[in-house]
């Protein structure tokens, strides 16, 4: 779409916070206008002299865009990959990058620049590629969105916050979200409004009643007006929104005067369908260029945003480090600006060493090159997801059912049971055993999202509500714990701490399959089913 025939943002300044009405511009950082003018003599600031500092130059040799293959090659994939880059005898393909004090010619990342005091937005190549990689790739549906980059989601989050809410306001999440966003809110007196999900995340139908049965005197608050969403690599439940959905979310937020938090840090880690070891083929290839690979990806809610009441958070966190403390925020001029001057009496700036790092590497790669990366990351954590849930089967026996569960709805979900051997639990009416665990594979993300069948533990029938005991949820991840295996205990995510999406026989557990080496994942999974079976058997 060009960007002629689109319309600018909407006038949306009555969502901002009284504490963002509150902020003028930084006096000092006001005089960054004038910066960069040629022949200027600066003596306002209190910036040390660049010949001080003491990095002459930094180098670093980054990995060629193509070190990873775009084939799948079953259960070795995840591994070979391991091998190529590490061993000795192939070391990894690598070019050299190095960013000298002083540019060597106009539009160079320096270290002048980038380790001298700075603005909120970011340093000027850094902003430029970023625009760049947002008109191409999330094509939003307005002209004058801006760009601004901040030091990482969950601090992007928490300006955002600050900016478009006041305390005692709620704000719409999923029923399970992410616990970061929801800590980040107490201590500002905000607090979460559940909506219930479903396969693809989100329901529509669920927010429209939310809203629409809004009833300020039984809820102590006025209506919500900001959604915070992970669309993408649901966390914990790892479902992917599609473009439908976005679209009937995004309508409901028009009518209701709902401004999107669209926190989307797994956006290039959609992974599609996990199909079981069986019924794979014994090696296939990415049949998909790049650029094809990433018109199939569910597009982001900007996509449809013609009005400019989108705040989209993307992190380099799960592409590129997450210590480099960066990302940025896609918003309307408005919200850029009130975020840049909240930027310019905190953080700043984010760090200049992750930014000269991160944007001369992504000046090497140019944008052909990072979208080979992403493709190519998407590809290593599909196999490492498909490894851990083979993992899986070989420990348990799947079975594949059905569930009124909210968010696995219409999915096929697999039941997991004991593997019949030796002494039998007690038995279901399949002649299964005991079913121990379900889930759905994650279509995107990192995690996998297990809800626990408490309901058949044997201590269950004789317990009673109003016991002292610890949650049976609690006392299985402690086993695991101590077996030296460590999840994520489900209450974690609930939106709502006191009064979860389940009852009290239910229980989940999040893993990550992303970080550790597949022989560890192997291990891991060994643990978890030797510590569930036993527990099942108390």
């Amino acid at each position: 779409m060009a960007s002629e025939k689109r319309q600018k943002a909407i006038d949306l300044s009555h969502h901002l916070s009284y504490v963002s009405r509150a902020r003028t511009t930084s006096p000092l950082k006001g005089l960054s206008k004038y910066m960069g003018r040629p022949g200027l003599i600066s003596l306002a600031g209190g910036m040390p002299s660049e010949t001080y500092f003491p990095f002459e130059t930094v180098s670093a040799d980054v990995l060629v865009p193509d070190s990873f293959t775009l084939k799948e090659t079953g259960q070795e994939s995840g591994i070979s990959w391991f091998w190529k880059l590490f061993a000795r005898s192939n070391k990894p393909k690598t070019a050299p990058v190095s960013i000298p004090k002083f540019p060597e010619a106009p539009g160079d990342v320096n270290l002048a620049v980038a380790l001298q005091y700075g603005t909120a937005t970011g340093i000027p190549q850094l902003q430029k590629f970023i625009k760049d990689f947002v008109d191409k790739v999330y094509q939003p549906a307005y002209s004058d969105y801006s760009i601004l980059v901040q030091t990482g989601n969950t601090d992007g989050w928490s300006r955002v916050m600050q900016t478009i809410m006041n305390p005692g306001e709620g704000f719409l999440t999923e029923e399970w979200t992410y616990p970061s966003a929801v800590s980040a809110s107490k201590p500002f007196g905000m607090h979460p409004v559940p909506v219930a999900m479903d396969k693809d995340g989100m329901s529509s139908i669920d927010l429209r009643k939310v809203l629409s049965e809004w009833d300020e005197t039984v809820r102590g608050c006025r209506r919500p007006h900001v959604m915070y969403t992970v669309p993408v690599g649901q966390n914990p439940c790892g479902s992917t929104m599609g473009a439908t959905r976005k679209k009937e979310i995004y309508d409901v937020c028009v009518e209701y005067d709902v401004i999107i938090v669209e926190d989307d840090p797994y956006f290039f880690l959609q992974q599609g369908d996990y199909v079981p070891k069986t019924d794979r083929g014994s090696e296939s290839a990415s049949h998909l260029n790049d650029e094809d690979w990433l018109s199939s990806l569910d597009p982001s809610y900007l996509k449809f945003d013609y009005e400019g009441r989108v705040i989209r958070l993307d992190t380099f966190s799960k592409y590129i480090a997450p210590g480099s403390r960066l990302g940025w925020h896609t918003c309307n001029p408005l919200f850029a600006e009130r975020l840049e001057r909240q930027g310019e009496t905190s953080a700043q700036a984010p760090c200049g060493f992750g930014q000269s790092l991160v944007t001369q590497l992504l000046m090497t790669w140019k944008y052909d090159g990072y979208i080979r990366w992403l493709h190519g990351l998407a590809v290593q954590y599909k196999a490492r997801r498909d490894f851990f849930i083979d993992c899986l089967a070989d420990e348990f026996h799947f079975e594949p059912s059905s569930s009124e569960i909210s968010f696995w709805k219409g999915c096929q979900v697999f039941d997991a049971y004991p593997k019949q051997s030796g002494k039998r639990l007690f038995m279901s009416e399949k002649g299964l055993g005991t079913k121990l665990f379900s889930f759905v594979p994650p279509s995107s993300g990192m995690f996998i999202w297990i809800q626990i069948h408490f309901e058949n533990h044997p201590t269950y029938r004789s317990r009673h509500a109003d016991e002292p005991d610890e949650r049976l949820e609690m006392q299985l991840w402690t086993k695991i714990a101590e077996a030296g295996v460590l999840v994520s205990p489900g209450w974690f995510f609930a939106a709502d701490t006191e009064n979860p999406p389940t009852d009290e026989v239910e229980g989940h557990f999040r893993i990550s399959f992303s970080n550790s080496d597949f022989e560890s994942l192997k291990k891991a999974v060994h643990v978890f089913s030797k510590c569930t079976k036993d527990f099942f058997k108390a």
